[in-house]
């Protein structure tokens, strides 16, 4: 009988001692997910504050050419729909998103002269220019974003049949990202206003990538392309706010 009260009593202080570790993990839990939080909040802060200052940067890159003003914002919300309508993962749409707004950054490092010529540009002009890419991906490569975007920049005049540029890329070598953002720089730099030329028009510029679907353009992303603005009525908005 004795026995049996003991091994009883046993059993009441482990159920007490498991009840008591259990608090102290659920206290535990409580706390890392408190502290885990606090950081989130503030790696959100922080990214927000990198994306101010990148975004700063890109416009000042936009102060040297009137033609520029507005043509990453507008690059990047085409882009951002495309990527939206081929499902893209909220990831990816961001890493667009942010890629598209500065894609241009590179040309901090083009005379000025030289993007506002109001005639074509002369060979040795042309790849100065050719150069914005690289020039982008060497100021954003070692800034920890969270998505790859020193690479799509780097990537974004890359095409299928690899005729682009810096590197003459082929196929999936480039990001689907980049391929994304390259039909959308491509389509709005047409439809817009350049020093050596008028705009061509909406039409015109989706004309092009209608006609080279599949070499040089990603079919895909020419195929979402075509659908935002013949079926879903997709416009370049004037305003600064973000689609």
């Amino acid at each position: 009988m004795n026995n049996k009260k003991k091994t009883e009593g046993q059993l009441r202080d482990e159920l007490a001692k498991m009840r008591q570790r259990i608090t102290e993990l659920k206290r535990k839990e409580t706390e890392r997910e408190r502290v885990e939080e606090k950081l989130q909040g503030t790696l959100k802060e922080l990214r927000r504050g990198l994306e101010a200052a990148i975004q700063t940067v890109a416009l000042s890159v936009e102060m040297k050419s009137a033609y520029m003003a507005g043509h990453q914002r507008r690059v990047s919300n085409l882009a951002s729909a495309i990527a939206k309508e081929m499902h893209l993962s909220e990831d990816q749409l961001n890493g667009i998103r942010m890629a598209g707004s500065i894609h241009d950054i590179g040309n901090i490092g083009v005379p000025t002269e030289i993007l506002n010529k109001p005639v074509c540009l002369v060979d040795m002009e042309f790849n100065l220019i050719k150069t914005h890419p690289l020039t982008g991906y060497n100021i954003l490569k070692d800034i920890p974003f969270p998505w790859p975007v020193a690479k799509i920049i780097l990537q974004h005049h890359e095409r299928m049949d690899g005729s682009g540029y810096p590197d003459g890329l082929f196929g999936d070598d480039i990001l689907i990202e980049a391929r994304i953002l390259g039909v959308a720089d491509v389509v709005e730099a047409l439809a817009s206003h350049r020093p050596y030329r008028p705009a061509l028009g909406i039409d015109k510029a989706l004309e092009e990538v209608r006609e080279n679907r599949g070499t040089p353009y990603d079919p895909e992303v020419v195929d979402a392309c075509l659908k935002l603005f013949t079926e879903k009525r997709f416009k370049f908005k004037e305003s600064k706010e973000m689609e």
